[in-house]
């Protein structure tokens, strides 16, 4: 007797900030890779197909990608500057407040 099937396991590639499309707010999007593979006696052999997805963290809208919708979607992650820190300037203190 041979016991074969198949198994999905899901990745999380990482979180983006994206506006939803279906609730309109500006969420968290989790970038989230399922790859389904073919097992036998349980043990995962080789991928038998990849999908990439994205959803909302508010509303729970899922959404699914291609592959270079995938990678387009890393490249600007990785190429778009960290937020600039703002610095206080010389005549207001620490707390925000003018001084007078």
């Amino acid at each position: 007797m041979i016991i074969f099937g198949f198994r999905s396991s899901v990745i999380q590639i990482a979180m983006m900030t994206y506006l939803c499309s279906r609730c309109g707010n500006p969420a968290a999007h989790a970038l989230r890779k399922v790859v389904r593979k073919f097992t036998l006696f349980f043990i995962p052999l080789f991928p038998v197909s990849t999908k990439y997805s994205v959803q909302c963290t508010f509303c729970g809208a899922a959404a699914e990608l291609t592959k270079q919708e995938v990678d387009e979607a890393l490249a600007r992650q990785v190429t778009s500057p960290a937020p600039a820190e703002v610095q206080p300037s010389p005549e207001e203190p620490a707390g925000g407040q003018p001084l007078s």
